[in-house]
């Protein structure tokens, strides 16, 4: 590939979507080892489907995006709006758990799981920056 097909970045950007990627790629993991129960807790009871196979599809997902964020630095603007989209498809898992007041990952009292809502969007905009070219 020549460097020219890769889009410009910078330092700040590109330490960001590394540990975007990192991010992504950790929980997801822990979606299919160590953390599953805590995330099920996460699957609204409105899915119609099982809420192990949510967790351990979504664990995948995340797996790939993190990688696909390092690995195809050509797609990184197309990658971002995904990882975009999908913390914005997961939010009703973090609503659910904030609603029926589901206690996993620590957050245990209200205040702590609508904190935990306010980050969401955050990482909408961080996938988006973090993948963007900076403007010239």
């Amino acid at each position: 590939m020549a460097r020219s097909d890769v889009p410009t970045s910078t330092t700040p950007r590109t330490i960001a979507r590394i540990a975007l990627a990192a991010g992504l790629v950790f929980a997801g993991v822990s979606h299919l080892l160590w953390a599953r129960k805590e995330f099920r807790s996460q699957v609204p009871s409105w899915v119609p489907m099982d809420a192990d196979g949510v967790v351990v599809a979504s664990g995948a997902v995340e797996i790939g995006l993190g990688g696909a964020l390092v690995a195809l630095p050509r797609e990184r603007r197309r990658i971002g709006w995904i990882v975009a989209a999908f913390f914005v498809a997961v939010f009703p898992g973090n609503i659910a758990q904030f609603t029926d007041k589901r206690a996993a990952f620590g957050l245990d009292s209200d205040r702590a799981r609508g904190i935990r809502l306010l980050f969401q969007p955050l990482l909408v905009a961080l996938a988006i920056w973090s993948t963007a070219e900076p403007r010239r």
